[in-house]
């Protein structure tokens, strides 16, 4: 806690630092191996975002902020901040132009999130 940090003084707490260097390291490499994957089924527009972690493949939603993997889960359960590289991962590669866009017709939606949900 440090004299000149208001929210410190007052509750204790650290403000947030500088991201982690480590997992923003990690985030860029996973994007900039082409690891990110946005499956977008056509004509309607609807996406999925996945992301190939160490042996398997999570599915991402970076503006909700959620990931299936199961260090988002435990995180959530313990109170923690809810966060992965999977999703710093996505962002990454979408604000870099990095993600894989795969392109389905509407009519395989199905089919890929009935293969997607067993790997929850």
């Amino acid at each position: 806690m440090s004299a000149h940090d208001p929210a410190s003084a007052v509750t204790g707490t650290k403000a947030p630092g500088p991201p982690d260097s480590a997992a923003a390291d990690r985030a860029l490499s996973t994007a900039s191996a082409g690891r990110v994957k946005v499956h977008r089924f056509e004509p309607s527009g609807r996406s999925i975002t996945t992301v190939v972690g160490r042996g398997d493949e999570h599915w991402v939603d970076p503006g909700m902020r959620f990931c299936s993997c199961r260090a988002f889960y435990f995180a959530m359960t313990r109170g923690g901040n809810p966060s992965c590289y999977h999703i710093k991962s996505a962002r990454v590669a979408s604000d870099s132009g990095k993600a894989e866009v795969v392109v389905f017709a509407d009519e395989e939606f199905d089919d890929f999130v009935r293969g997607l949900v067993p790997e929850l």
